[in-house]
């Protein structure tokens, strides 16, 4: 099955100026290459992907709608998230606050103290990087302990120290 032959050269090199992102491009430069008689084996080997990627590129240019949509992937709305949107506001709101404000004995949230307060106050599981990811989220950055002055205050240098740093505010 011969593809893109009811597509004109000139039409894909179009599409190419139209398009955005780096995969309609790469199936785009696919099939101008195609059309001009490189092979879908050797196609396949100069994108470093099986032949049937290549030949899945190809075919989905076969379609009564414009090259520059036939190209682009539909959008994917990924995996559904574990808090509610109230959730989530509940959660920003209480680490934006110290930990001692909502029960925890802390001195800053952590992503281990995200972590246990998710799990125990929404009954969700959450890893360590998407803990992280949560505190980021909420407006929130990773402060590093910097070496202080002599004459601060010893209890609060000690403390963050300890501490390892500390998510704050953006």
């Amino acid at each position: 099955m011969d593809h893109l032959d009811e597509i004109a050269l000139e039409e894909l090199q179009d599409a190419l100026d139209n398009v955005e992102g780096k995969k309609p491009t790469k199936r785009l430069l696919a099939a101008i290459a195609y059309k001009n008689g490189v092979t879908q084996t050797e196609l396949a080997e100069w994108y470093d992907v099986q032949r049937r990627t290549i030949y899945s590129w190809l075919k989905r240019l076969d379609t009564d709608e414009s090259l520059e949509h036939a190209v682009t992937d539909a959008h994917r709305s990924g995996r559904k998230r574990k808090l509610s949107e109230k959730e989530q506001k509940e959660f920003e709101k209480a680490v934006h606050e110290p930990p001692e404000e909502v029960g925890v004995d802390a001195p800053a949230w952590t992503p281990a103290l995200v972590q246990q307060y998710l799990g125990e106050t929404y009954d969700v599981e959450y890893s360590i990087p998407s803990c992280r990811r949560l505190l980021k989220e909420a407006g929130l950055s990773y402060q590093r302990p910097r070496r202080t002055a002599a004459k601060a205050d010893v209890d609060e240098r000690e403390t963050f120290h300890e501490d390892g740093g500390k998510w704050t505010p953006q």
